[in-house]
């Protein structure tokens, strides 16, 4: 009887070896789970920063792009204003040339002309004007003519000094004040 307790003996430890592997793979099999469950988690979580932050990184890039559109476009439309409003006021400045005042304008330029450049100063204009020129300019007239809206261009006698009073200089030197005010 002593062999068959100790076979019973054997039985039992092995049993119990038995119970005790068992035991230890299911909590070796639930720390394996419980591992990749937190590695799933912080995946996911991961990804979802990283779409959030993708995302973001997108719509900040799409507003930029809006505003530089929208500032393109306020600046076309500025520069489209301008152009119209210098286009109308070359308008108005070619119509007054017509009027009964722009010979006094003439007169008056010519002698701010010499008055800067001496009394031998060559005085040039647009063809149109010719007689005009030449009545108030006298032998300073030049009957070279110059391709502008109205005005004078004079010019030393020596050539070493210009003045530009042509309706065009006059334009594009307050180009910056009438962006000013068509700006405002």
């Amino acid at each position: 009887m002593s062999l068959d307790r100790l076979v019973e003996e054997i039985r039992q430890r092995a049993e119990a070896d038995l119970r005790a592997q068992a035991t230890q793979q299911a909590a070796d099999e639930a720390a394996v789970v419980a591992d990749r469950d937190a590695r799933v988690q912080a995946v996911g979580e991961q990804t979802r920063r990283a779409a959030e932050l993708e995302i973001a990184r997108e719509r900040a890039q799409k507003l930029a792009s809006a505003k530089l559109q929208s500032r393109k476009l306020v600046y076309e439309a500025q520069e489209s204003r301008m152009a119209t409003a210098l286009g109308e006021t070359q308008k108005l400045l070619s119509d007054y040339t017509d009027s009964d005042e722009y010979p006094k304008v003439v007169k008056r330029m010519v002698a701010y002309a010499t008055d800067v450049l001496g009394k031998s100063t060559k005085v040039m204009g647009r063809s149109e004007d010719a007689a005009l020129l030449k009545k108030v300019a006298g032998a300073g007239f030049d009957p070279t003519p110059q391709s502008i809206l109205g005005g004078i261009v004079a010019e030393s006698a020596n050539g070493s000094r210009r003045l530009n009073l042509s309706f065009d200089e006059l334009l594009r030197l307050r180009e910056d004040q009438v962006r000013q005010l068509l700006t405002a």
